[in-house]
């Protein structure tokens, strides 16, 4: 017998869900032909164009190598393109392509589905009740690092 029963452990809890959306949105991914981390990736590089491999990985929540696999992947594919920094030849700038603009576009319209279905089995007040508790939980677990 543990200390403190399986039920009861928050964590579970959350990896179930967090496990349950990941698979969601890898079914959703599947006609873009991308994976979730493939998909993050793509989604932050529209948002921040030229941004840095190691700054990637931190949005994205993943090891700079996960995300230089990752990189590499994509633009094996031809979604991005990695060029030297004017200043800073060391440090590679990433962008999309334009074929990985599209497949981004078509991977968001399969992910912002799952989301908006999850969010959709939520009240307005409890989804704002969750995002809180969710990042209180994260709060507090940070600083057991």
């Amino acid at each position: 017998m543990t200390s403190m029963p399986p039920e009861e452990r928050i964590g579970a809890h959350v990896k179930r869900a967090e496990q349950a959306l990941l698979a969601a949105k890898n079914t959703a991914l599947k006609p873009a032909g991308v994976t979730v981390p493939q998909y993050a990736a793509l989604l932050w590089l529209a948002e921040k164009p030229g941004i840095s491999a190691a700054a990637l990985s931190r949005l994205c929540g993943v090891t700079p190598p996960t995300m230089n696999t990752v990189l590499k992947n994509l633009q094996e594919r031809g979604f991005i393109e990695r060029t030297p920094h004017e200043w800073h030849r060391n440090v590679l700038e990433t962008r999309l392509t334009e074929e990985g603009r599209t497949v981004m576009e078509q991977a968001d319209t399969g992910a912002v589905r799952v989301e908006r279905a999850l969010a959709a089995a939520f009240s307005a007040e409890e989804r704002e009740r969750l995002i809180a508790l969710l990042g209180r939980c994260a709060e507090v677990l940070d600083t057991l690092k």
